[in-house]
């Protein structure tokens, strides 16, 4: 059992990283370059590394192959979700200089937001078993249908939330600035606030996807939220690696809706069926790797 104060100094950590990240690396409003986004990534992913290790010999072998597998999923599905947030970016046309802010809050929001999700899902699920299986069929559901829709485009204007808050609050015609709200003399949303919203509502469909493809690794908590938290705490960064290169990876997604097949398969067979942690890693990392390898080997313009 992980005592109290370890959450406490857990959470202590990344505040003082975000802290460090956010404020003195770096400014709010500034671009990241693509150089400086590469190294920020490589020190998260290091980060998240090191933890393993002191998992390893602080907890023992299996929670820090469980925190791997659970990283490395988080992170792959982050990376898909990494390329829809820069088709929202660029369907609002939202300039570079801004999109770090968004991103900032966006991340601040994510956390929240799968606490919740990770807390209410462990609980769930040790008291009611049979969850376990509605979550499975959810997996196996989002992964046949990330499949089909290919190279769909992101329609924004269709999020509910955004039609509704339309209706209750004036926007801006223009970007105002890195500015959410301003006042015309009543208060306006801007059109940065909208983009942060479409962002933060589509991290909750997010959600739905990444947390039960944990839950089906571990119901450690500790391991689910940290697994978690070191997964989202690099995206900001990773955007911005990543945002030259939405064309390269064009088969990731079907390596990611086999991933989510499969886990959610190994949710609905828990009960036949015991895969080890050990393999469900290697098995992602596998498919992983031939999606990676399909997208470097046929590049997108040499199909036909």
């Amino acid at each position: 059992m992980i005592q109290p104060w370890f959450w406490v100094a857990f959470n202590v950590f990344v505040l003082a990283m975000l802290a460090l990240d956010l404020g003195v690396f770096r400014g709010r409003n500034d671009a990241v370059s693509f150089r400086e986004a590469l190294v920020r990534s490589a020190i998260w992913i290091g980060l998240a590394l090191t933890f393993a290790g002191i998992l390893y010999g602080w907890q023992g072998q299996r929670p820090a192959v469980e925190f791997v597998t659970g990283y490395v999923i988080e992170l792959s599905l982050s990376v898909d979700n990494l390329f829809v947030f820069l088709l929202i970016f660029r369907y609002f046309s939202v300039p570079q200089e801004h999109q770090q802010k968004v991103l900032i809050w966006g991340i601040l929001g994510a956390l929240a937001l799968r606490a919740v999700f990770i807390f209410a899902g462990v609980g769930l699920l040790r008291r009611f078993h049979f969850i376990t299986y509605l979550f499975g069929a959810i997996l196996v559901y989002s992964g046949i249908q990330l499949f089909r829709e290919g190279d769909a485009e992101i329609q924004p204007e269709r999020n509910p939330v955004l039609r509704l808050f339309r209706k209750f609050v004036p926007v801006t015609k223009a970007f105002e600035g890195n500015q959410f709200f301003v006042r015309r003399p009543a208060l306006y949303a801007t059109p940065l606030f909208v983009v942060l919203l479409v962002v933060e509502t589509t991290d909750v469909l997010f959600a739905v996807d990444s947390i039960p493809a944990i839950l089906a690794i571990t119901l450690n908590a500790f391991v689910v939220y940290t697994s978690n938290v070191f997964a989202i705490l690099g995206l900001r960064a990773m955007y911005f690696a990543l945002a030259g290169m939405l064309d390269v990876f064009h088969y990731l997604h079907y390596g990611l809706a086999v991933i989510l097949m499969f886990v959610g398969a190994k949710m609905l067979g828990s009960a036949y069926v015991e895969i080890p942690t050990l393999m469900t890693l290697g098995i992602v990392g596998v498919v992983l790797a031939v999606s990676v390898g399909a997208s470097l080997l046929k590049p997108k313009s040499a199909q036909t």
